[in-house]
């Protein structure tokens, strides 16, 4: 067996998340019908770097998976993957990695992006593609409170019900607010690592305390307390995409 790495791209708006479940479309089970096919149809099992909600998109996604037999052509391994998977799935390149290797468990930094259209109508060019919020938005006051998430932080008040994870200490290093244009905001966090619906609960904080329902504080009394009912609501899905996965041996993690 041989194992590869691949970075792929996906528009979530159509699957019920990344990981296969049953009866529901995901970018896993369509992954892998493709990879079986490959691997004279005996199932192949692959790998990502994490979980993506329903309707969360990404660019950088990464997965790993074993395939029989000699060393494949990289550039037609990932051309024949990216022409069989769907049109809603890019297989962006392909690497050959070493047995050991694994997609989740392999040191690593995340970076996600939020996009955010604030304007009274919502464009319907872009109601997959970005969340909405009609009403008037801080930009100073959020840039003031995103600051308060950086560095490492117990970010159990950040995080939805559901969590399996025990430790909930995660450190940022990157949060930030770009305003694009006058009716979209860009926000990034960059981290080694982040809970469920972290990102999506931090960016529905933000935008209460952007639209002055929340003091710009309410951010170190979530962490502090460590308590979710403190935390603004979740962030719709469709403005959330996976950035990029740095791993330990390209980058100084």
């Amino acid at each position: 067996m041989t194992r590869y790495k691949a970075t792929i791209a996906y528009d979530g708006t159509d699957f019920a998340g990344f990981q296969s479940q049953t009866n529901q479309r995901t970018v896993q089970e369509e992954i892998e019908k493709v990879l079986t096919k490959l691997n004279s149809f005996e199932p192949v099992i692959l790998q990502g770097s994490g979980r993506t909600d329903s309707g969360v998109h990404a660019f950088g996604q990464v997965i790993h998976f074993d395939l029989k037999g000699k060393v494949r052509d990289l550039e037609r391994l990932r051309f024949g993957l990216d022409t069989q998977t769907p049109a809603d799935i890019a297989v962006k390149k392909v690497e050959l990695v070493p047995d050991d290797w694994h997609a989740r468990y392999q040191k690593h930094e995340k970076t996600y992006e939020y996009y955010l259209e604030n304007s009274i109508t919502r464009s319907p060019f872009q109601r997959h593609s970005k969340a909405y919020f009609r009403y008037p938005l801080n930009f100073e006051r959020m840039q003031e409170a995103i600051s308060k998430l950086v560095g490492e932080h117990d970010f159990t008040g950040f995080t939805a019900s559901g969590s399996s994870v025990d430790d909930k200490v995660r450190t940022i290093y990157q949060a930030e607010i770009i305003r694009l244009d006058e009716e979209n905001f860009k926000f990034i966090f960059r981290g080694n690592g982040f809970l469920y619906k972290q990102v999506r609960n931090m960016v529905g904080t933000l935008i209460k305390i952007g639209n002055d329902r929340m003091p710009v504080s309410q951010i170190d009394k979530i962490l502090t307390s460590k308590n979710r009912v403190f935390a603004g609501p979740t962030a719709a899905p469709e403005g959330l995409y996976l950035k990029e996965v740095k791993y330990a041996e390209n980058t100084d993690i």
